[in-house]
């Protein structure tokens, strides 16, 4: 019989196929539905027939993914990729470091050590652990606070107003989720940890530096006031330790000094014989250290008294090649040691300003060009005015490095010549380093990285020569709570003030930390003032 409904309800639709629960959490804590809907579209559709039938839709990823919390899913996953871009990109550098730039030299036997053990994996480990706990605690404490902001906690403020005034302040939250830090600590506490941790704690006093210039606490401050006020402290530290402590002196920065000084440190000339012995740039220095021990005794020349059986110190005998032929009318060995043929201090020193700056705008340049090709698009929309300003750079900072350099090694002639033998010593080489500091009012502008570079080198450097000469003792996991420290003064100047962030990179990627996703908040608050003001124009 035929039906008698006017309008016959459809047949019932097929069930939705069952997802494996083991490959949901697999796709969920691996893949977002948006990044699974791409895979989708250009890699499974093009893929066999059976695997597009068991591969789920996109819409039913979706669906599953929108039904649950994917807060923690999305932490996981960040965490994931941070892991795998780490170890990829260690993996790479150590295959760039030991197969291509050391090729043809006899590769260093290293003991073999468990994988558990290596360095690489317990730092990717240590970063996707930092990101993962960051994000957890950092919704972990927006939530409590949220709760502990509503009436029914009004007990527990009763009970504990101190603790409760703390978790509900606006800085609770970014504050909580810095103790993500210790998880630093799953890697070894070598070089590399402390260079991170003494990085971070230099970047959050720059940052603090900068709110408090914001809210107007340095409104009267001097026009030559700035960061290369640091530099001069910083550059007589580190001349004072490259003296005596090299051990303790990033060598880097040690090969470049050396290498941009060609006429205070003499090299063996090309008729020298090469089975006769010649004092390398370290002994150099050695000796230089050694003769400021001995008070700057004064030169006694070869050529004016060969019979004369002391004419070096028995402590430095090793620069005899470079002092047995020096100019006889050289008064000071330390003198005869730097500029052996030229008697006159201030010729050399201007000998050496005229010969080392034309190298040093050479190596400049290539680094300047380097870093400016991310920025393309400006040169190519006003090239005048970008490559005007390229070069007023490079020749800024040349001029400052080759001064600074000339000056510290002239300081020594310049000490030699008016002070007495017994003033100070030692400490000359901290004076020298100081006056040669004092060039960098001359890259005061834009050379603001680079003197907290050379801040953050001087404290790194500082640290180990006081627990080499006994000043102070290290901590067990100190400098892990210097990392957590200064973490937590860069979340909270970011939640105060996102503009004291200096660098929009630095601001998405605290950002990303806190799960808000790849966003400038300082930008974004610049295009909302720009589109009310075009909205009330």
């Amino acid at each position: 019989m035929a039906s008698t409904e006017p309008y016959p309800s459809p047949p019932p639709s097929p069930k939705p196929s069952k997802i494996d629960p083991v490959l949901r959490n697999a796709l969920r804590y691996t893949i977002s539905a948006k990044e699974y809907k791409i895979l989708h579209e250009y890699l499974i559709t093009r893929s066999p027939s059976a695997l597009r039938k068991r591969a789920p839709p996109p819409a039913r990823i979706n669906s599953i993914i929108r039904a649950s919390d994917d807060h923690n899913a999305a932490a996981v996953r960040a965490s994931l990729r941070v892991f795998i871009a780490s170890q990829t990109g260690l993996q790479l550098w150590n295959l760039l470091t030991t197969r291509v730039l050391r090729k043809g030299t006899t590769p260093k036997t290293k003991p073999r050590i468990s994988v558990l053990q290596s360095s690489n994996l317990r730092l990717s480990i240590s970063l996707s652990l930092i990101l993962l706990l960051h994000r957890v605690l950092f919704r972990f404490f927006t939530r409590l606070r949220s709760n502990l902001l509503t009436k029914d906690a009004a007990p527990f403020h009763h009970r504990n107003p101190r603790i409760a005034r703390s978790l509900t302040s606006r800085l609770a939250p970014a504050a909580g989720a810095s103790l993500a830090g210790f998880a630093l600590g799953v890697y070894p506490a070598d070089q590399l940890r402390l260079t991170i941790a003494i990085y971070v704690a230099a970047r959050a006093a720059e940052f603090a530096y900068n709110a408090l210039e914001a809210d107007g606490w340095f409104r009267n401050k001097p026009r030559w006031w700035g960061s290369w006020m640091m530099m001069p402290l910083a550059t007589g530290q580190l001349l004072h330790a490259f003296v005596y402590d090299r051990d303790c002196f990033p060598k880097a920065y040690g090969d470049f000094i050396l290498s941009h000084t060609p006429n205070y440190l003499q090299r063996q000339p090309r008729s020298y014989p090469p089975s006769l012995p010649w004092p390398d740039p370290n002994t150099i220095v050695d000796s230089l250290a050694a003769i400021s021990r001995l008070n700057w005794p004064p030169f006694v020349s070869p050529i004016l008294f060969p019979d004369n059986p002391s004419h070096l110190p028995p402590s430095v005998t090793s620069i005899s090649p470079i002092t047995s032929p020096a100019h006889p009318s050289i008064p000071h060995l330390s003198c005869a040691l730097l500029h052996p043929s030229n008697p006159s201090c201030s010729k050399t020193f201007l000998t050496y300003i005229l010969t080392a700056f034309p190298s040093l705008v050479k190596f400049f340049t290539l680094i300047f060009t380097l870093f400016s090709l991310p920025r393309y698009k400006a040169y190519l929309s006003s090239p005048v005015r970008e490559l005007n300003s390229l070069a007023k750079r490079i020749l800024r900072m040349t001029l400052f490095i080759t001064m600074a350099i000339g000056t510290s090694w002239g300081s020594i002639c310049l000490f030699a010549n008016t002070l007495p033998r017994t003033f100070l010593p030692t400490q000359r080489w901290l004076v020298g380093g100081f006056l040669g500091g004092l060039w960098s009012f001359l890259d005061s502008k834009g050379g603001r990285s680079n003197f907290l570079y050379s801040v953050r080198l001087s404290i790194d450097s500082t640290w180990k020569v006081g627990k080499k000469r006994g000043w102070w003792k290290g901590i067990k996991g100190g400098d892990l709570g210097v990392f957590v420290l200064g973490l937590m003064v860069v979340n909270t100047v970011y939640e105060r003030n996102a503009d004291a962030i200096q660098g929009s990179m630095v601001r998405k990627g605290l950002a990303v930390m806190r799960g808000e996703g790849w966003m400038d908040r300082a930008q974004q608050r610049v295009d909302v003032e720009k589109e009310r003001d075009r909205k009330d124009f």
